[in-house]
């Protein structure tokens, strides 16, 4: 039998209200009232079941094939009535085009996987609630009880997985503050230390990257104890060589003996001044190792900024009037800071030394150097010292560059000046180290400053003399 479309059926649901209608009439006019009645109750209430029927089995079927999509998008059968037709072709083109996206985003995650896999960093991402949503090889590497080709907890807590309390630390900062964390882990792996970088996600959740640095710190470890070994066999030899240039130097001439000839004398005040050189480079390596090296020892405590200006210009009394110039102190505040007083002092005395050789003006006059300290809110409270000379000042693109090691400027003027090029790098280190930093600006045929930050003392003592 064949079935009714929503037409048809609209049009028979049509002729049995006309029906009623009919009986109505043969009421009124006496014409079997009754039974005409009945007749048109009937036909209405059949043809309001079998559309109802009809309609139902029509949306079952199609829900039916909705629910498959898009699995069976093309072998599921056509809806049966001729009114759905255009619908269900219109979710057959929506099928395919889901079906597509489904494939290029999972051929995008196996691409994602690939390259996250290769990478010798290892690499967690978990969402708001600290839960593990996908890893990489590396990071499976180091969870122990998880070979690698398996699933490592996918769903679970980190902290049920990583026990290190600097990763879990890192990674709720960047959970909760909505900022990059940076840490270093060493209980992770015995034996091994990790750089931890945890960085919050724009759809919630945050990914950690751990950056194993165990090789790199052995390898800087083995550097440090060579150059100090190599620097503390220096030391001997070479105030042997001083001593006795200058004996001969002082007892030439004297009690009788007979005097150096010019060229001798030259001969070893050339002597004297590389071996003086290299004692000095002797012992800026040394502090570099020092400075360095896990026992570097740093003992901060409040200071008062314009004591410390104050102890490193009586400290370089003698280099001032040994070069002629011109040591001023200008603006300056009583904020204490909180820092390593020798660290500072060697800090201020490094700049201020370079400041006086470096800093002389082209014209032969005589160097001029001022210092200043104040106080600075930005990014946080802050005692900022300045250095400035009136020198030839330094050309652009040695900026970045000359706080490293053995960078030199102007090389000749360098080693004829005794520079050893680690001055700079040992004032970096030592103001990084304290929570500050340090940079330099300059203008040529102007000058230069070099401007250095120190935290001010939270808690500062009180009548500190």
């Amino acid at each position: 039998m064949r079935r009714l479309s929503l037409t048809e059926l609209s049009v028979a649901s049509s002729v049995a209200t006309g029906s009623v209608v009919l009986g109505t009439l043969l009421l009124t006019r006496g014409n079997r009232p009754v039974f005409a009645v009945l007749v048109g109750a009937v036909c209405v209430v059949l043809f309001a079941g079998y559309f109802r029927w009809q309609f139902r089995l029509e949306t079952l079927n199609l829900r039916e094939r909705i629910y498959k999509l898009p699995i069976e998008a093309e072998t599921s059968k056509a809806p049966i009535s001729p009114e759905f037709v255009d619908l269900g072709e219109s979710v057959q083109a929506a099928s395919r085009a889901l079906q597509l996206r489904l494939k290029a985003a999972g051929e995008e995650r196996k691409q994602l996987e690939a390259v996250l896999d290769s990478m010798q960093d290892a690499v967690v991402a978990v969402d708001t609630a600290g839960r593990i949503q996908w890893t990489n090889q590396p990071m499976r590497r180091l969870i122990p009880g998880h070979p690698v080709g398996s699933s490592v907890r996918i769903g679970h807590a980190l902290v049920q997985t990583i026990r290190d309390p600097d990763v879990l630390e890192c990674v709720r900062q960047a959970l909760e503050d909505k900022t990059v964390s940076v840490r270093g882990a060493e209980s992770l792996v015995p034996g091994h230390k990790f750089d931890v970088n945890a960085s919050p996600m724009p759809g919630g959740g945050a990914v950690a990257v751990l950056h194993d640095i165990t090789r790199i710190e052995e390898v800087e470890r083995t550097q440090r104890d060579f150059v100090a070994n190599v620097s503390h066999e220096l030391r001997t030899p070479l105030t042997s060589i001083s001593g006795y240039v200058e004996t001969l130097l002082d007892m030439s001439g004297q009690s009788g003996e007979p005097g150096l000839s010019p060229m001798a004398r030259e001969f070893l005040g050339t002597i004297l001044k590389n071996a003086t050189r290299m004692t000095r480079l002797t012992e800026d390596l040394l502090v570099m190792a020092r400075v360095e090296g896990p026992s570097a020892n740093l003992n901060p405590v409040p200071l008062r900024t314009d004591f410390l200006v104050r102890d490193a210009v009586k400290a370089l009394r003698g280099l001032v009037q040994e070069n002629q110039a011109i040591l001023e102190v200008g603006e300056m505040t009583e904020t204490q800071v909180f820092a390593d007083q020798d660290a500072v002092m060697q800090v201020l005395g490094n700049l201020i030394e370079n400041a006086i050789k470096y800093g002389q003006p082209r014209n032969g006059t005589r160097s001029r150097v001022i210092i200043t300290a104040s106080e600075i809110s930005d990014p946080y409270d802050l005692v900022e010292f300045r250095v400035r000379d009136f020198g030839s000042g330094i050309p652009s693109e040695h900026l970045n560059r000359i706080f490293e090691r053995f960078y030199r400027v102007d090389k000749t003027r360098s080693r004829e000046s005794g520079g050893t090029g680690l001055g700079l790098a040992i004032a970096r280190h030592m103001v990084q180290s304290q929570g500050g930093t340090i940079r330099a600006e300059s203008e040529l045929g102007v000058g230069s400053t070099f401007v250095f930050t120190l935290p001010k003392a939270i808690y500062p003592l009180q009548n500190v003399l």
